[in-house]
């Protein structure tokens, strides 16, 4: 399970470039555990650190200034995560600490694989992620964008709103934090039931457990 979803108010850090690929997000090279946990210190590593296995921080880059500590929402390009299939971009984000990117188009792997790991993928079209960063630049800290996920909006601090289209079932694991495996289990009563009477038709395709009476 992941965290639920209802309201966030965060620090939006803009990152507006076309086709960032999952390489581009969590480099294979970062890859290093089977884990979620610890991949954060690799997200962005070719665009966040001055060279190949370092961490001296670029300073221009948008993650190393100090106006974006803590940012929790990313403001994106078309196409964003576009490339490989590798779900470790999703984690990276999420163990960075982001909770939501906005993007005018997402890669449909990725997308669904940040519902799967707490992360609300948000179409806007180009010109209201535009206007989101600009409100934010003058003091990302003070001005902090609202996302309400129940009713679908994006709000600046000067209070000019968007809404978003989302499907319900990646809307219903997101606000519950569930996952896909958990979605399936919110069912387990009608799948117990469905099991014991098909136990009854077709017998020969639940022979006996180890532990099991006769």
């Amino acid at each position: 399970m992941s965290q639920p979803f209802d309201t966030l108010v965060a620090v939006a850090a803009p990152l507006v470039r076309d086709n960032i690929d999952t390489d581009a997000i969590i480099p294979s090279r970062e890859m290093t555990a089977v884990s979620k946990q610890g991949l954060g210190v690799g997200l962005f590593a070719s665009l966040r650190y001055v060279a190949i296995g370092s961490r001296a921080p670029r300073p221009d880059f948008v993650l190393n200034q100090p106006a974006y500590a803590g940012a929790e929402l990313l403001l994106g390009g078309d196409n964003f995560g576009c490339g490989s299939s590798r779900e470790h971009a999703a984690w990276a984000l999420a163990d960075y600490g982001f909770r939501a990117v906005i993007a005018p188009s997402f890669n449909p792997i990725f997308r669904g694989n940040c519902v799967r790991n707490g992360i609300v993928p948000i179409v806007l079209p180009r010109d209201a992620i535009e206007t989101i960063a600009a409100d934010v630049s003058p003091d990302p800290q003070a001005r902090r964008v609202t996302i309400d996920l129940p009713h679908q909006t994006v709000r600046t601090a000067a209070g000019v709103e968007w809404t978003f289209e989302i499907d319900g079932e990646a809307k219903a694991m997101l606000v519950a934090g569930l996952d896909a495996i958990d979605l399936t289990l919110t069912h387990r009563d009608a799948i117990a039931s469905f099991r014991a009477v098909d136990a009854e038709r077709r017998p020969w395709a639940y022979p006996p457990r180890a532990g099991d009476t006769a």
